[in-house]
């Protein structure tokens, strides 16, 4: 239903606000087990967003670390690597040396 919610906390460069409402919105329908809610409930899944993304960035601000900020290049090359060893591919989605999962 949803992609993994991303760590946005001591980023370089710092997240912004859409990365901050999409987690949000990631984390509402989580929760609520809807990826679009119904007319109904439109208001309420709303404002819930709006919430978390205005406690999301609250939590943000005050957080503190004396660790250096993380590199986004860095981190997405790693979350790459560990996909393709979950997966069995290559980063590039080409099929690892041996790997017979689309074979038929």
């Amino acid at each position: 239903m949803c992609r993994n919610i991303r760590p946005l906390f001591h980023l370089d460069p710092p997240a912004d606000d859409a990365e901050i409402r999409a987690a949000a919105l990631q984390f509402v329908r989580k929760v609520s087990g809807f990826s679009k809610p119904s007319q109904a409930n439109q208001a309420a899944f709303d404002h819930a967003v709006d919430e978390v993304a205005q406690a999301l960035q609250g939590l943000l601000a005050a957080l503190t670390t004396t660790a250096p900020p993380r590199d986004r290049a860095v981190a997405a090359a790693k979350a790459r690597q560990r996909s393709a060893k979950r997966f069995g591919r290559h980063a590039t989605g080409a099929a690892l040396p041996g790997d017979t999962a689309g074979a038929v």
